[in-house]
Protein backbone atom coordinates (compact mmCIF):
# COMPACT_ATOMS: atom_id res chain seq x y z
CA UNK A 1 0.00 0.00 0.00
CA UNK A 2 1.49 2.88 -0.83
CA UNK A 3 -1.09 5.68 0.26
CA UNK A 4 -4.87 6.84 0.45
CA UNK A 5 -6.69 10.00 0.82
CA UNK A 6 -10.29 10.66 1.73
CA UNK A 7 -12.55 12.95 0.21
CA UNK A 8 -16.19 13.80 1.94
CA UNK A 9 -18.24 14.36 -0.39
CA UNK A 10 -21.48 15.06 1.52
CA UNK A 11 -23.02 15.45 5.32
CA UNK A 12 -26.32 14.35 5.95
CA UNK A 13 -28.82 13.78 8.49
CA UNK A 14 -29.51 10.19 7.74
CA UNK A 15 -26.99 7.25 7.88
CA UNK A 16 -26.06 5.85 4.30
CA UNK A 17 -25.76 3.28 1.84
CA UNK A 18 -26.18 1.10 -1.24
CA UNK A 19 -23.62 3.53 -3.59
CA UNK A 20 -23.38 2.69 -6.95
CA UNK A 21 -22.15 4.63 -10.52
CA UNK A 22 -24.04 4.95 -13.64
CA UNK A 23 -22.93 4.67 -16.87
CA UNK A 24 -22.22 9.00 -17.16
CA UNK A 25 -20.33 8.91 -13.90
CA UNK A 26 -22.89 9.69 -11.57
CA UNK A 27 -23.01 8.85 -7.72
CA UNK A 28 -26.06 7.34 -5.95
CA UNK A 29 -26.82 6.18 -2.76
CA UNK A 30 -29.92 5.04 0.01
CA UNK A 31 -30.65 6.76 2.89
CA UNK A 32 -32.79 3.74 4.66
CA UNK A 33 -35.04 5.47 7.45
CA UNK A 34 -34.62 9.18 4.69
CA UNK A 35 -36.90 6.91 3.03
CA UNK A 36 -35.21 8.37 -0.52
CA UNK A 37 -31.90 7.76 -3.31
CA UNK A 38 -29.86 10.73 -3.25
CA UNK A 39 -27.87 11.18 -6.38
CA UNK A 40 -24.49 13.35 -6.65
CA UNK A 41 -24.01 14.42 -10.43
CA UNK A 42 -21.19 14.60 -12.93
CA UNK A 43 -21.21 18.35 -12.08
CA UNK A 44 -21.46 18.01 -8.10
CA UNK A 45 -24.93 19.15 -7.64
CA UNK A 46 -26.59 16.70 -5.05
CA UNK A 47 -30.77 15.93 -5.38
CA UNK A 48 -32.94 13.29 -3.90
CA UNK A 49 -33.32 11.18 -6.47
CA UNK A 50 -36.29 8.50 -5.79
CA UNK A 51 -38.77 8.06 -3.05
CA UNK A 52 -38.93 4.59 -1.67
CA UNK A 53 -39.91 3.13 1.92
CA UNK A 54 -36.37 1.96 3.52
CA UNK A 55 -34.30 1.74 0.17
CA UNK A 56 -30.66 0.29 0.89
CA UNK A 57 -28.59 -1.61 -1.69
CA UNK A 58 -29.01 -1.10 -5.72
CA UNK A 59 -27.64 -1.81 -9.01
CA UNK A 60 -27.50 0.10 -12.40
CA UNK A 61 -28.85 -1.78 -15.30
CA UNK A 62 -27.20 -1.04 -19.39
CA UNK A 63 -30.56 0.35 -19.61
CA UNK A 64 -30.07 3.09 -16.54
CA UNK A 65 -32.90 1.30 -14.71
CA UNK A 66 -32.14 0.87 -10.84
CA UNK A 67 -32.91 -2.02 -8.68
CA UNK A 68 -33.05 -1.71 -5.32
CA UNK A 69 -33.38 -3.54 -1.98
CA UNK A 70 -36.26 -2.24 0.19
CA UNK A 71 -36.68 -3.75 3.28
CA UNK A 72 -39.61 -1.95 4.48
CA UNK A 73 -41.47 -3.25 1.51
CA UNK A 74 -40.17 -6.03 1.44
CA UNK A 75 -38.84 -6.51 -1.81
CA UNK A 76 -36.89 -5.41 -4.79
CA UNK A 77 -38.12 -1.98 -6.05
CA UNK A 78 -37.58 -1.02 -10.22
CA UNK A 79 -36.65 2.60 -11.06
CA UNK A 80 -36.78 4.18 -14.26
CA UNK A 81 -33.87 6.49 -14.89
CA UNK A 82 -35.08 9.32 -14.07
CA UNK A 83 -36.04 8.17 -10.56
CA UNK A 84 -40.04 7.19 -11.05
CA UNK A 85 -40.53 3.99 -9.68
CA UNK A 86 -42.47 1.79 -11.86
CA UNK A 87 -43.23 -1.73 -10.38
CA UNK A 88 -42.03 -4.38 -7.81
CA UNK A 89 -39.52 -7.23 -9.70
CA UNK A 90 -40.41 -8.93 -6.54
CA UNK A 91 -42.55 -8.71 -3.74
CA UNK A 92 -42.91 -10.40 -0.03
CA UNK A 93 -42.21 -13.60 -1.43
CA UNK A 94 -38.94 -15.26 -3.52
CA UNK A 95 -38.78 -19.31 -4.50
CA UNK A 96 -42.20 -19.53 -2.63
CA UNK A 97 -40.45 -18.34 0.64
CA UNK A 98 -41.38 -15.12 2.57
CA UNK A 99 -38.47 -12.35 2.65
CA UNK A 100 -38.04 -10.11 5.53
CA UNK A 101 -35.46 -7.81 4.98
CA UNK A 102 -33.94 -7.21 1.26
CA UNK A 103 -30.52 -5.59 1.70
CA UNK A 104 -28.06 -6.36 -1.05
CA UNK A 105 -28.21 -7.40 -4.49
CA UNK A 106 -25.89 -8.08 -7.68
CA UNK A 107 -26.72 -9.12 -11.33
CA UNK A 108 -24.69 -11.20 -13.59
CA UNK A 109 -23.62 -10.63 -17.17
CA UNK A 110 -26.96 -12.14 -18.01
CA UNK A 111 -29.02 -10.65 -16.19
CA UNK A 112 -29.81 -13.10 -12.95
CA UNK A 113 -30.48 -11.36 -9.85
CA UNK A 114 -28.68 -12.52 -6.52
CA UNK A 115 -29.87 -11.12 -3.21
CA UNK A 116 -29.22 -10.99 0.29
CA UNK A 117 -32.28 -11.10 3.29
CA UNK A 118 -30.99 -9.73 6.13
CA UNK A 119 -32.04 -12.08 9.53
CA UNK A 120 -30.06 -13.17 12.18
CA UNK A 121 -29.49 -16.35 12.55
CA UNK A 122 -31.58 -17.73 9.49
CA UNK A 123 -30.73 -15.36 7.10
CA UNK A 124 -30.10 -16.07 3.17
CA UNK A 125 -29.66 -15.56 -0.38
CA UNK A 126 -32.03 -15.50 -2.53
CA UNK A 127 -32.12 -16.47 -6.71
CA UNK A 128 -34.21 -14.74 -9.50
CA UNK A 129 -33.44 -15.60 -13.28
CA UNK A 130 -33.52 -13.02 -16.13
CA UNK A 131 -36.40 -15.65 -17.08
CA UNK A 132 -38.46 -15.34 -13.60
CA UNK A 133 -37.27 -18.53 -12.19
CA UNK A 134 -36.51 -17.85 -8.44
CA UNK A 135 -34.56 -20.24 -6.30
CA UNK A 136 -33.34 -20.03 -2.71
CA UNK A 137 -29.80 -20.43 -3.11
CA UNK A 138 -28.29 -20.37 0.80
CA UNK A 139 -30.14 -20.26 4.14
CA UNK A 140 -29.41 -20.39 7.79
CA UNK A 141 -26.84 -17.69 7.80
CA UNK A 142 -26.19 -15.45 10.48
CA UNK A 143 -27.69 -12.49 8.91
CA UNK A 144 -26.97 -12.19 5.08
CA UNK A 145 -25.78 -8.86 3.95
CA UNK A 146 -23.36 -7.71 0.98
CA UNK A 147 -22.32 -9.68 -1.72
CA UNK A 148 -20.11 -9.70 -4.87
CA UNK A 149 -19.10 -11.72 -7.69
CA UNK A 150 -15.31 -12.70 -8.45
CA UNK A 151 -14.64 -11.31 -11.69
CA UNK A 152 -15.48 -14.43 -13.79
CA UNK A 153 -18.89 -14.74 -12.05
CA UNK A 154 -17.52 -18.57 -10.88
CA UNK A 155 -17.36 -17.31 -7.49
CA UNK A 156 -20.23 -15.43 -4.84
CA UNK A 157 -19.19 -13.52 -1.90
CA UNK A 158 -21.34 -13.65 1.23
CA UNK A 159 -20.59 -11.26 4.23
CA UNK A 160 -22.19 -13.16 7.26
CA UNK A 161 -22.40 -9.92 9.40
CA UNK A 162 -22.58 -11.57 13.15
CA UNK A 163 -20.19 -14.04 12.50
CA UNK A 164 -17.55 -11.61 11.66
CA UNK A 165 -16.45 -13.35 8.29
CA UNK A 166 -17.17 -13.73 4.41
CA UNK A 167 -18.74 -16.90 2.90
CA UNK A 168 -17.94 -18.06 -0.56
CA UNK A 169 -20.62 -20.12 -3.08
CA UNK A 170 -18.82 -21.43 -6.04
CA UNK A 171 -21.32 -20.96 -8.61
CA UNK A 172 -21.95 -24.10 -11.24
CA UNK A 173 -24.78 -22.66 -13.46
CA UNK A 174 -26.94 -19.54 -12.32
CA UNK A 175 -28.49 -19.88 -8.97
CA UNK A 176 -26.96 -23.53 -8.35
CA UNK A 177 -23.86 -23.73 -6.11
CA UNK A 178 -21.57 -26.77 -5.62
CA UNK A 179 -22.46 -26.65 -1.95
CA UNK A 180 -23.97 -24.69 0.67
CA UNK A 181 -20.99 -22.31 1.69
CA UNK A 182 -17.39 -22.21 2.35
CA UNK A 183 -15.45 -19.66 4.56
CA UNK A 184 -13.40 -17.35 2.48
CA UNK A 185 -12.51 -15.06 5.36
CA UNK A 186 -12.53 -14.74 9.05
CA UNK A 187 -12.07 -10.95 9.44
CA UNK A 188 -10.29 -9.15 11.84
CA UNK A 189 -12.68 -8.55 15.34
CA UNK A 190 -12.51 -5.68 17.68
CA UNK A 191 -11.29 -6.17 21.30
CA UNK A 192 -14.33 -5.21 23.05
CA UNK A 193 -15.57 -8.45 22.18
CA UNK A 194 -18.98 -6.90 21.07
CA UNK A 195 -20.10 -8.63 17.37
CA UNK A 196 -22.09 -5.05 16.62
CA UNK A 197 -18.69 -4.18 16.94
CA UNK A 198 -17.87 -6.00 13.93
CA UNK A 199 -20.07 -7.00 11.48
CA UNK A 200 -18.99 -6.96 7.66
CA UNK A 201 -21.51 -5.32 5.50
CA UNK A 202 -21.18 -3.74 1.78
CA UNK A 203 -18.18 -5.92 -0.96
CA UNK A 204 -16.72 -5.06 -3.82
CA UNK A 205 -14.22 -7.06 -5.84
CA UNK A 206 -11.57 -4.92 -8.10
CA UNK A 207 -10.62 -6.32 -11.43
CA UNK A 208 -7.34 -8.62 -10.08
CA UNK A 209 -10.11 -10.15 -8.22
CA UNK A 210 -9.29 -9.06 -4.40
CA UNK A 211 -12.06 -8.42 -1.64
CA UNK A 212 -13.18 -5.41 -0.30
CA UNK A 213 -15.14 -5.13 2.69
CA UNK A 214 -16.98 -2.43 4.26
CA UNK A 215 -16.32 -3.33 8.15
CA UNK A 216 -19.21 -1.11 9.40
CA UNK A 217 -18.60 -1.57 13.42
CA UNK A 218 -14.74 -1.29 12.58
CA UNK A 219 -15.01 1.62 10.57
CA UNK A 220 -12.58 0.32 7.96
CA UNK A 221 -12.07 -1.48 5.10
CA UNK A 222 -10.07 -4.46 4.77
CA UNK A 223 -8.29 -5.62 1.32
CA UNK A 224 -8.33 -9.51 1.25
CA UNK A 225 -6.84 -11.24 -1.64
CA UNK A 226 -8.39 -14.03 -3.97
CA UNK A 227 -6.76 -16.02 -0.91
CA UNK A 228 -8.63 -14.44 1.63
CA UNK A 229 -5.79 -13.46 3.16
CA UNK A 230 -6.01 -10.38 4.77
CA UNK A 231 -3.34 -7.37 2.91
CA UNK A 232 -4.56 -4.12 4.52
CA UNK A 233 -6.82 -2.14 6.47
CA UNK A 234 -7.62 1.29 5.54
CA UNK A 235 -9.61 3.94 7.96
CA UNK A 236 -12.32 5.48 6.52
CA UNK A 237 -12.85 8.31 8.99
CA UNK A 238 -16.81 6.60 9.65
CA UNK A 239 -17.42 5.38 12.60
CA UNK A 240 -20.05 2.55 10.68
CA UNK A 241 -18.83 2.04 7.15
CA UNK A 242 -21.89 0.48 5.46
CA UNK A 243 -20.48 0.13 2.04
CA UNK A 244 -18.32 0.77 -1.66
CA UNK A 245 -18.30 0.59 -5.03
CA UNK A 246 -15.81 1.20 -7.43
CA UNK A 247 -15.69 4.69 -9.47
CA UNK A 248 -11.92 3.64 -10.77
CA UNK A 249 -10.09 0.28 -10.73
CA UNK A 250 -7.05 0.54 -12.67
CA UNK A 251 -3.47 -1.40 -11.24
CA UNK A 252 -2.02 1.79 -9.72
CA UNK A 253 -5.26 3.21 -8.36
CA UNK A 254 -8.47 2.38 -6.87
CA UNK A 255 -11.15 5.34 -6.35
CA UNK A 256 -14.43 3.72 -4.04
CA UNK A 257 -17.46 6.03 -3.25
CA UNK A 258 -18.37 4.77 0.48
CA UNK A 259 -21.55 5.00 2.64
CA UNK A 260 -22.31 5.40 5.85
CA UNK A 261 -22.36 7.74 8.59
CA UNK A 262 -21.76 8.27 12.83
CA UNK A 263 -24.93 6.28 13.80
CA UNK A 264 -28.76 4.92 12.95
CA UNK A 265 -30.55 6.49 11.73
CA UNK A 266 -28.00 9.64 11.28
CA UNK A 267 -26.01 11.70 10.65
CA UNK A 268 -24.92 9.85 7.60
CA UNK A 269 -22.37 10.70 5.14
CA UNK A 270 -21.10 9.93 1.56
CA UNK A 271 -17.09 10.02 0.24
CA UNK A 272 -13.98 9.12 -2.36
CA UNK A 273 -11.96 6.58 -1.11
CA UNK A 274 -8.34 7.51 -3.36
CA UNK A 275 -6.03 4.00 -3.12
CA UNK A 276 -2.53 4.86 -4.52
CA UNK A 277 -1.02 1.20 -3.94
CA UNK A 278 1.06 -1.87 -5.35
CA UNK A 279 0.07 -4.76 -3.46
CA UNK A 280 1.01 -8.02 -4.88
Amino acid sequence: MKDYRITPLLDLPFYTEGPVVDHQGNYFFSTLTGGYIGKIDRSGVYTSWAKGTCPNGQVVLENGQHWVCDSQVPGISRYDVDGNFTDHLLYGTCAGQRISSPNDLVVDHAGNLYFTDSVRAIGGVFFRSAAGLERVLATNIDYANGLAFSPDEKFLYVAESYRNRILVFEITEPGITKKQKDVFAELPACASGNAVDNLPDGLAVDWEGRLWVAHYGMGAIPILAPSGQLLYTVDTTLPLTSNLCFVKDTPEQKVLLVTGGFGEPGPGAVLLLTVDFNIK
